[in-house]
């Protein structure tokens, strides 16, 4: 990962600059966390003119599609809210831009600025167009070629080869290992995933586990990385909700094991349904707090070694038809999660999130130990919680996991 503007996470703001590169959106790299205050997500505004020649599509039950949401998306259609700003994610990893490179300045102080064309956006709609017709032209309609293959994080493509990177020593990255069920010499997915149960307090115990309420601090791009207080529900098997008191207001994300929702008050609408692999992330997410159901969700696993930080990990990839892979890396010496990465399927590629786990301590009373700081990293933010106040078997109310009201409309930043 590169410094200053080159940082690939760009947050909250970066997301809705991404609207402008391509169709109707784009995406652009975030300046570090000193330099800029976070900016709004991807392209926003008033209800969507409709133009001439193009009719509304209608969509799903309980989900709203972004031309009908949006102001002036013209190629990235027939896609929900939701998917719509993970799209806009995309774009701000590949390109490594912020939403004012593409939006302008005044986009951030006014939602309708997003929906208003500079070169950038026409651009970037030529762009996802000649995407899509090299997939379609060489390689069935398989999606082989997307914005990152060129542009690796570069607002221009580089076409002369670079002795530094020939020459220097390669990067692994431990979110790209290949794993292989079987693999010799490895130990099998069962016999790890015994020894992180055991290092947590064993699997009686966790099965005990029924809930979680917790309180603590939450920071990130759309926080301005000021620390807020937050506090998180969860249930077994899987339903979540976290709660972080803004400056502007509360800003909700609820999963109740089957669909979920954000409200916030800096998004650019009140209410965002989850869709697509962002329920089955969400429902990840809540699983990794009563880890033993985490076996069942994938009928296959795999095994590699990877560095994490500088130790040895196994990753455990986890595998299942027509879902994208889940990875679990756990510390060879201790046997205890430090990362999960999953990934989510927009338009345009796959969005991986990254979730980063440390500072492993006892639940009171129920002899489990989960990690107390967390760190969530995806192309649309980072976010750090630390958890102060943890107490396992509470009775937690069932309201907590249902759908929550619409955020204040019309803020822009926290």
């Amino acid at each position: 990962m590169k410094a200053g503007r080159r940082r690939m996470i760009l947050g909250v703001a970066g997301a809705a600059a991404m609207v402008c590169l391509f169709g109707g959106v784009w995406a652009g790299g975030q300046a570090t966390p000193a330099q800029t205050a976070p900016k709004p997500q991807a392209g926003a505004g008033a209800p969507a003119a409709k133009k001439a020649g193009v009719p509304a599509k209608a969509a799903p039950a309980g989900e709203e599609l972004a031309e009908n949401a949006f102001i002036s998306v013209t190629v990235l259609k027939g896609i929900s809210v939701n998917e719509f700003m993970d799209t806009m994610g995309f774009f701000s990893a590949s390109l490594s831009w912020n939403c004012t490179d593409c939006h302008g300045e005044d986009a951030v102080d006014d939602w309708k600025n997003f929906g208003n064309d500079t070169p950038r956006k026409t651009t970037a709609r030529k762009m996802i167009l000649m995407v899509n017709a090299l997939n379609k032209n060489n390689f069935g309609g398989s999606r082989e070629v997307t914005c990152f293959t060129c542009h690796r994080g570069d607002a221009q493509p580089k076409i002369t080869p670079s002795l530094v990177l020939q020459y220097s020593t390669p990067f692994e990255d431990p979110n790209e290992v290949t794993a292989r069920a079987g693999a010799q010499g490895m130990p099998t997915a069962d016999s790890i995933f015994a020894k992180f149960f055991q290092a947590i307090g064993g699997e009686d115990r966790i099965a005990a586990l029924k809930s979680i309420v917790a309180k603590g601090t939450y920071s990130g791009y759309d926080t301005d990385n000021q620390q807020k207080p937050v506090d998180l529900y969860v249930k077994a098997p899987a339903e979540m909700t976290q709660v972080v008191h803004g400056g502007l207001g509360d800003m909700v994300r609820v999963f109740d094991g089957r669909a979920g929702w954000i409200a916030s008050p800096d998004r650019p609408k009140p209410l965002i349904a989850l869709t697509g692999g962002d329920v089955i992330g969400s429902k990840l997410d809540a699983t990794i707090f009563f880890p033993t159901g985490l076996k069942a969700l994938f009928p296959t696993w795999r095994v590699a070694e990877a560095t994490v930080d500088d130790n040895d990990t196994y990753m455990v990839e986890g595998i299942a038809p027509g879902q994208l892979p889940l990875r679990l890396y756990f510390d060879e010496k201790t046997g205890l999660m430090v990362r999960a990465v999953r990934m989510t399927n927009t338009v345009v590629g796959f969005d991986p999130t990254q979730l980063d786990f440390s500072d492993y301590r006892e639940v009171p009373g129920t002899g489990v130990k989960m990690a107390f700081h967390r760190i969530v990293t995806w192309t649309d933010n980072q976010t750090t919680t630390d958890l102060t106040d943890v107490k396992g078997n509470t009775a937690i109310d069932a309201a907590k996991f249902a759908q929550p009201p619409p955020a204040p409309a019309g803020k822009i930043s926290q």
